[in-house]
């Protein structure tokens, strides 16, 4: 069972893991971005950079004047709103079809939220937050699309979903740019389980837009359909939406396998459920029956392997290639 996997085109800031261009000079480095490297494509930009503030640089602010916000950098006094909201719109118009952005957080042009607004360019206090000047027209221009910051994808969770949404989205890009109808019937059948657990509601709609595709236009179908997949990815399964698709992959085993592992199955949905085991306990054990049987259904759902497993990762203190602690002392790499 052996998946291949697009290319994600992810638009991403420059001083994440490319390039020395933070206001410091610095390189902001992210394990998540490093491994990602190797499985998608990426578009760097330093909104800074571009716009001739040089590396390193005096800080920018946001700052908010009679309900209108400006991009200054207080230390030379320089305000810089229409050269970069000049570079947003020229740089967003001149980018292919992509799948989603990683931006620097905390940033007043990249941070995705949170970001501090002032009532002036003297010392004082934040009076608001918000988007970053960037990160901001971003959000506006492709609501649909992941867009998150390498601090948010420190979390497993935050980490797993985006990895799941950018891959799917990636797949059905390619399926798009081919117009290919039939492909899309593929397309939506391989994602059946993945999109129950996301959002059952759009699922269905989807479904019923595919299974009527011969009636719609190729300038409709798949602009909608996209619409619909990408609301269904907009936010990460709650735990309930998960152990339904892991109950209903059990029932295509109920009568190939033994009562105990059938009860063994149940016990770890319920840790899942519970908050006592993570996903990949009672998935990963289905997927084994699904290689084991052969089972035509459930052979490519993407449910069961949304990326490559090469993304997986886990913290040093619950694998046993961490600290011995027995001793306290490092162990040697194996």
């Amino acid at each position: 069972m052996t998946r291949e996997y697009p290319r994600p085109r992810l638009v991403i800031s420059r001083c994440i893991e490319f390039g020395p261009c933070r206001y410091d000079g610095s390189k902001i480095p992210s394990p998540t971005v490093a491994r990602l490297r190797n499985y998608a494509d990426f578009i760097p930009v330093c909104p800074e950079v571009e716009i001739g503030l040089g590396v390193p640089r005096a800080t920018l602010r946001i700052v908010r004047r009679d309900d209108a916000d400006r991009l200054v950098q207080p230390a030379t006094g320089r305000d810089v709103t229409e050269e970069m909201s000049a570079f947003v719109a020229r740089f967003l118009d001149s980018l292919p079809p992509i799948d989603g952005f990683i931006l620097k957080g905390g940033s007043p042009t990249s941070g995705t939220r949170n970001v501090r607004v002032y009532p002036s360019m003297e010392k004082s206090a934040a009076i608001a937050k918000s988007a970053g000047f960037f990160a901001r027209e971003v959000l506006k221009r492709y609501p649909d699309l992941p867009v998150e910051d390498e601090l948010r994808l420190n979390n497993a969770r935050i980490r797993d979903h985006f990895f799941s949404a950018i891959f799917t989205l990636a797949a059905f890009r390619e399926i798009e740019a081919a117009g290919d109808r039939e492909a899309l019937v593929r397309f939506h059948a391989n994602n059946k389980l993945l999109l129950l657990a996301s959002n059952e509601k759009m699922l269905r709609e989807a479904g019923r837009l595919v299974a009527t595709r011969a009636e719609v236009g190729p300038g409709e179908l798949f602009p909608r359909y996209r619409r619909m997949l990408s609301a269904a990815l907009a936010r990460a399964p709650r735990y309930t939406g998960n152990v339904n698709v892991l109950q209903h992959a059990l029932g295509y085993f109920s009568d190939r396998i033994s009562d105990e592992e059938r009860a063994y199955c149940i016990r770890l949905i319920d840790r899942y459920k519970n908050g006592h085991a993570t996903l990949a306990e009672p998935r990963n054990l289905l997927r084994s029956w699904v290689i084991r049987f052969r089972e035509p259904y459930l052979t490519n759902q993407s449910f069961f392997a949304p990326y490559p497993a090469e993304l997986v990762d886990l913290p040093g203190e619950v694998t046993d290639r961490g600290r011995d602690v027995w001793s306290g002392r490092e162990e040697p790499p194996s």
